[in-house]
């Protein structure tokens, strides 16, 4: 009896939260090589600069 509450609790929770961690860190890794990518490509331009930028700061002019 104790083993299929084991086997239980894995197949409802440890399986699904390691997918699900899985896909988060390759999501991760993708979106950081994809980003470093085009901030290479697209170095020097104006567009760089604006994508950096934090537009939640208030500047005083």
């Amino acid at each position: 009896m104790l083993g299929a509450i084991i086997m239980i609790i894995i197949l409802v929770v440890v399986i699904p939260v390691a997918v699900l961690m899985s896909g988060a860190v390759g999501a991760a890794l993708i979106g950081g090589l994809l980003k470093k990518n085009v901030d290479d490509d697209h170095e020097g331009s104006e567009l760089l600069e604006v994508s950096e930028s934090n537009p939640y700061i208030e500047t005083t002019d």
